[in-house]
């Protein structure tokens, strides 16, 4: 097992200082406010469909959250919490647009070939366009439905943007993550453009507004010109707290004894993130619709923590399939909640979006076939038990293949080479690469990156395909049962194949160089049409840019953090 030097601190300092024994049910971080747990408040009767706003933050970490005991400051979303349902068995996806595509669809991402990566500009794919959508569900419901903040499900055709996907008004970005003030977004040296949209066109006027406070802004007015006696749904889907990590000086000096810098600008953001969630629910309050609404608030995958965020104690990141990257932090807020001010441990999955909100806006579901999601509002409104037992977390098959996976390590049903997760009951197996697998304490963010990256590569090497966690016992993921259970790593294993004799084929095509902005004015946006296939003759020098180009700040931070990487693996033993 190849071993990496730490500064300051090892896994055994860390186990023997009880960093990793933290108490999962411990009252001051994840247990209920001091109220009778089986108080009934009875709801105000739902005369008409709520009103749903759904908020989805970006790279937000499970650690990063004031009722997860973390040092960054959110009184709003703990208001919001304590007064509603938290939700503390409550999964995502490790990445940005599997999750986002669950949301949208209530299926699993095998069922929409989206069970690889992320969508990337300058692919030709986006979420399929036979997919019934959550916001069109809702229009033929009669909502008003709008969208603010970043799409990421795909934009080559116009067919796919979200005007065309369900929503009736669209301020944001298509890509997957941009610059907060100037909106640009450069998918590699030189391969840059600007991505804010207002509708189907390019949001040039809007350049300068910090997206966190313009988003908010755009939420306040959608509710301002909307009636109240009308049913709306807005998507709230922030780009705080991807990186770039910006913030305006205000909040970062907030945070000014934090002695890491990425640390510091991240708590900046999560703060100033938490104050447009106030910003819209005042709105709510002001113009009418609060007391016939309901906030859901979700993370999209797990914090960054090489980006200053921080799921701890879970193990693991982003992009992994530990708890660290797919345990997210969801409450549900609404007046119309029958049993209020709770901590639920009901088992629920993003893919539950969809059919819960569809049918508590007395949506028609019988047209729709093969939902992966559960209606879970009555477990979420009255406590009742969860209808999910088991979630796939994905089966990945272009993944890089485990070096040591083998069919024969899989009873000669499975090839553990293959990346794949699932959890069934208490029990989760994990097979393949999970991803880099340590935990990750939010005291080793120094300023000397040497210390984390080399803490979370402390497991690279080992020799194992095959893990086994009772998540019940152990959320944590430290005592591997695999070899003690073979009978229940054979049980999931045999799940996985059921799920993967349903799924279909990857769609994951290669970058077409027709998508380069300066072939659309400067701007990331559709390039291709119902008539165009997918390959291009090119034969064209790009277009000039309407607008003179400006600096992308992003690439230059992906080239320093390429030279960071190359001088930690240099140093090395």
């Amino acid at each position: 097992m190849a071993v990496y030097a730490l500064t300051g601190f090892s896994l055994v300092s860390l186990l023997s200082f009880g960093y990793l024994s933290w108490d999962w049910m411990k009252p001051s971080l994840v247990a209920d406010v001091a109220t009778d747990p089986m108080e009934k408040s009875l709801p105000p009767t739902f005369t008409r469909p709520p009103h749903i706003i759904f908020i989805l933050t970006d790279d937000q970490g499970y650690h990063d959250i004031g009722y997860h005991g973390s040092d960054i400051q959110t009184p709003t979303l703990d208001r919001l919490a304590a007064e509603g349902v938290k939700l503390e068995n409550y999964y995502i996806q490790p990445i940005c647009t599997p999750s986002r595509s669950q949301l949208i669809t209530g299926r699993y991402q095998i069922h929409t070939g989206l069970q690889h990566s992320i969508i990337r500009p300058r692919q030709p794919n986006c979420l399929p366009l036979d997919q019934v959508t959550l916001p069109q569900k809702l229009q033929e419901a009669g909502y008003s439905t709008h969208m603010v903040g970043k799409w990421h499900l795909g934009f080559y055709k116009k067919e796919c943007l979200p005007t065309r996907r369900g929503f009736h008004t669209f301020l944001g970005s298509l890509t997957g993550n941009v610059d907060y003030y100037t909106y640009d977004n450069c998918d590699g040296p030189g391969v840059c453009g600007y991505d804010l949209h207002e509708g189907e066109d390019v949001a040039w006027d809007q350049s300068g507004k910090y997206s966190t406070f313009l988003y908010a802004q755009r939420v306040s007015k959608i509710l301002a010109s909307h009636s109240p006696k009308e049913p709306i749904f807005i998507y709230v889907a922030f780009q705080a707290v991807h990186t770039p990590l910006q913030s305006p000086k205000e909040y970062i000096y907030r945070y000014r004894s934090m002695g890491n810098v990425a640390r510091r600008k991240y708590a900046a953001m999560v703060t100033c993130m938490d104050e447009a969630v106030k910003n819209i629910t005042w709105a709510l309050k002001k113009y009418g619709y609060y007391d016939n609404s309901v906030i859901v608030f979700s993370t999209d995958n797990g914090g960054q923590t090489f980006s200053g965020g921080s799921n701890w104690p879970l193990r693991g990141r982003k992009g992994t399939y530990w708890e660290g990257g797919v345990r997210g932090i969801g409450f549900v807020h609404s007046p119309l909640i029958k049993r209020k001010r709770r901590t639920s441990w009901a088992l629920v999955h993003i893919t539950d979006w969809y059919p819960t909100l569809v049918s508590l806006a007395r949506g028609n579901l019988s047209n729709v076939q093969g939902l992966d999601g559960y209606n879970v509002w009555p477990a979420i409104s009255e406590g009742k038990e969860s209808p999910r037992t088991e979630i796939l977390h994905n089966i990945d098959p272009l993944y890089n293949h485990a070096k040591y996976g083998s069919l024969e390590d899989g009873f000669g049903i499975w090839n553990t080479a293959v990346q794949a997760s699932i959890r069934v009951g208490e029990w989760k197996l994990l097979t393949g690469d999970p991803g880099y697998s340590d935990w990750i304490p939010p005291q080793t963010l120094t300023n000397f990156p040497g210390s984390w990256w080399n803490l979370e590569r402390l497991t690279d090497g080992l020799r194992k395909s095959v893990w086994l966690f009772n998540i019940t016992a152990d959320p944590y993921e430290r005592y591997d049962l695999s070899e003690q259970r073979p009978d229940v790593v054979r049980t999931l294993l045999m799940r996985l194949v059921h799920y993967n004799r349903t799924a279909i084929p990857v769609r994951y095509p290669a970058e077409n160089p027709r998508a380069h902005p300066d072939f659309n004015g400067g701007a990331w946006g559709p390039w291709a049409s119902e008539d165009d296939g997918e390959e291009w003759e090119g034969g064209r020098e790009p277009l000039k840019s309407r607008n003179k180009k400006k600096k992308c700040k992003i690439c230059k931070l992906r080239s320093f953090f390429r030279k960071l990487n190359t001088r930690l693996m240099s140093n090395r033993i």
